[in-house]
């Protein structure tokens, strides 16, 4: 488990420090740390596509930006993604809770959980799960993957990988 106040000062030191996103059980740790960690920015959404909407303000006022949402979400954003990020080549780092993992959660949750991945595959997103031994790895890779092609990169982030 990757302690919260780490998660965030990991992103920090890659000058990651402008968010938004739509809250989730899998992410509360994380989401309750915001506050004591100097120099990231938080704002919170309603909606996913709301969320995207403003970390792109956020790259476009100078900021490296992300988002935190969950699977489900993943399909609020489609069309924001593939219209928009990806045609526009703006880099949004999306951490992605992975709910329904291995048919494991409520049962609106199991469909977007088989089917994420493939999403986005489809899309052409690329993305890594999160493991306490490939955090900073992880991280390194889509900094360097959003820094050298303009697009989005996920990680996918399963109950209890941070708390």
């Amino acid at each position: 488990m990757i302690p919260a106040k780490e998660f965030w000062a990991a992103l920090r030191a890659r000058d990651f420090n402008f968010f938004s996103g739509v809250p989730c059980s899998i992410l509360t740790e994380a989401l309750a740390a915001v506050p004591d960690v100097p120099g990231i920015q938080y704002v919170p959404a309603v909606r996913e596509d709301l969320a995207l909407g403003v970390a792109s303000g956020g790259y476009f006022a100078g900021k490296r930006t992300g988002i935190l949402i969950q699977n489900s979400g993943l399909g609020n954003i489609i069309n924001g993604l593939t219209s928009y990020s990806l045609m526009y080549e703006v880099p949004i780092l999306m951490f992605i809770t992975w709910r329904g993992y291995q048919g494991k959660d409520a049962p609106e949750h199991i469909l977007m959980g088989d089917k994420m991945l493939d999403i986005l595959e489809l899309i052409g997103v690329p993305h890594r799960l999160l493991e306490d031994d490939n955090f900073e790895t992880s991280l390194d890779e889509a900094t360097e993957y959003m820094d050298r092609e303009q697009r989005p990169f996920a990680i996918i982030v399963r109950k209890g990988a941070i708390g």
